[in-house]
């Protein structure tokens, strides 16, 4: 299997509304878009929001702005790359999964009628209770399987959830960045699915979704590795073809530990309010985890499509170094003309109110401030009496 096997290729990032856009799923997305448009591909934007207690709009607002902040068009999905506004009904979406529940329903009928799931009785006081016991017992808690075989519901209780008849078979796939992954299903249990038909669970409707959105290549953090067995074995049952999977390492932090919640709470658009430019963070968040062939450091987002590769994605986890960051942001502002320089941050200052300050003035200061920049913030720090003075 290469990376670009399926031509042209369709990729998706597909992030939950429950938090801002933060550092990890920007890598996420940055690496699919990278991988589409090296190959003239499709990118795929779907929100992930079967979690309605948790979802919300504003955090779906933060996605799409940070997307757009970036520069990461998107080929199909909820909003116009442009105008971030509702596009028609038709092929493009919009791609939730609140709005999709039908289609999960029948599928999850079809699995029920072909007895390959079933409605799980067992509470949440009973299955606490037998994992309980297995983990007493020294063994790795899963399902019993309990329900799996009942010739009818037992009398006065409720299904609690749906859940996959797991055949016990090793599964095994090649990673496009891995290699051969293979797993012991006999370990899973019969794991749940959906509450019921009308509330698909996720490893549920993902395989359902990328189906039909004919994605070619699942690209993805490492913590997503435990989760592809199940999801092939829903696919395998409900006939679909297998994308290719691409797991990508893991963030982490100075000293090697997971990317702590400061940066993963902290949304990408901060950073443009902090003076950050879009082109310096696509280029510090495509080297997580991956490096050109030529020991170059400093690419345009064009530069880095022409040189991505999936297969010099790293296996070990990538560090986030925050001095890099502020480094490449630096270095971007500086290879700017002053005139691109005096477009940025025309539009940075549009938050401060009307600038009256004469063009001729400004341009000199942009001129006499540009070598000593870092971020955008840094001019205006710098030219702050200039600005008191006309204001």
């Amino acid at each position: 299997m290469t990376e670009n096997k399926i031509n042209p290729p369709r990729v998706r990032i597909a992030p939950s509304p429950t938090g801002p856009f933060h550092w990890g799923t920007a890598r996420t997305a940055v690496f699919n878009w990278l991988f589409a448009r090296k190959h003239g591909g499709v990118f795929v934007v779907r929100i992930e929001d079967t979690d309605r207690e948790r979802s919300e709009k504003r955090y779906e607002t933060s996605i799409f702005e940070g997307l757009k902040w970036l520069g990461l068009d998107w080929d199909e999905g909820s909003l116009d790359p442009e105008t971030l506004e509702e596009k028609t009904q038709g092929s493009f979406g919009p791609y939730r999964q609140s709005e999709r529940t039908e289609i999960y329903k029948r599928y999850l009928e079809k699995l029920l009628t072909e007895e390959k799931a079933y409605y799980c009785y067992c509470t949440k006081e009973e299955l606490e209770g037998e994992r309980q016991g297995m983990m007493a017992d020294g063994l790795a808690p899963k399902y019993s399987g309990h329900c799996r075989n009942l010739s009818a519901p037992p009398v006065g209780k409720e299904p609690q959830i749906i859940r996959f008849k797991t055949p016990e078979i090793k599964i095994e796939f090649k990673d496009v960045i891995r290699g051969s992954i293979s797993f012991d299903t006999t370990l899973f249990g019969d794991f749940p699915i959906a509450k019921n038909t009308e509330t698909p669970l996720f490893h549920f409707a993902v395989v359902v979704d990328d189906h039909l959105m004919e994605i070619s290549h699942v690209i993805r953090g490492e913590d997503h590795i435990p989760n592809t067995p199940k999801q092939m074995l829903i696919g395998k049952a409900l006939g679909f073809s297998e994308p290719l999977y691409a797991h990508l390492p893991l963030v982490l932090g100075q000293s090697r530990e997971k990317l702590s919640k400061r940066y993963l709470s902290v949304s990408l658009t901060d950073y443009k309010n902090m003076g950050y430019l879009s082109e310096a963070v696509i280029n510090f968040t495509s080297f997580l985890g991956w490096h050109p062939k030529e020991n170059e450091e400093i690419l345009t987002p064009e530069e880095i499509i022409k040189r991505f590769d999936l297969k010099r994605v790293q296996k070990g986890g990538a560090i986030f170094n925050e001095e890099k960051l502020l480094w490449l942001n630096a270095q971007h502002i500086h290879r700017l003309t002053p005139e691109d320089l005096e477009k940025k941050l025309r539009s940075f200052i549009v938050a401060r109110g009307p600038m009256s300050i004469p063009s001729e003035t400004f341009h000199r200061l942009v001129t006499l401030e540009q070598p000593r920049m870092i971020t955008l913030n840094d001019f205006f720090e710098a030219t702050d009496f200039f600005f008191s003075i006309e204001n």
